[in-house]
């Protein structure tokens, strides 16, 4: 087992700044090559607190004006136009940035791109829903169109 500090938060596995206990392989092969965690030193226990301030600063303030976000969120559908060919299949995928960015074109404020889950790939046109972990304990579904840009 290895002992690492996650960077990044990990679904399953904890929030950025947690010291976690993964087998070897995973943090070896997945999360480190990812930059999702560091490996766990003496030292490195000085960086959990600049990185739970840095995850602090990026959280929302209360409870409730994550609540007010996730019910604004889930009550309009966001328009994200992308490249598409002719038979609707797109020049790439869907990113969570991207998702992002539609969310604040909208008007429904500012999201962390990397609190946006898509469940698989996006690489055609048409509905889908993401996940936006918006506190610990808020989360919100985006329903999302994907259209092709003109």
């Amino acid at each position: 087992m290895a002992k690492i500090i996650l960077t990044h938060e990990v679904t399953g596995l904890g929030a950025a700044g947690d010291v976690v206990e993964v087998k070897n392989g995973y943090a070896r092969n997945y999360l480190l090559p990812r930059g999702f965690a560091l490996t766990w030193t003496r030292g490195g226990e000085k960086q959990v607190e600049s990185i739970k301030a840095a995850r602090a600063a990026r959280a929302h303030a209360t409870v409730e004006a994550a609540q007010a976000q996730a019910q604004a969120l889930s009550s309009k559908k966001v328009k994200l136009e992308v490249k598409a060919g002719e038979s609707g299949r797109l020049f790439g995928t869907v990113k969570p940035a991207d998702v992002a960015a539609a969310v604040e074109a909208a008007g429904l404020g500012a999201i962390d791109k990397r609190n946006v889950e898509l469940p698989n790939h996006i690489k055609s046109v048409g509905s889908y829903q993401a996940n936006v972990r918006l506190h610990e304990d808020v989360s919100a579904v985006i329903d999302l169109e994907v259209v092709a840009s003109k």
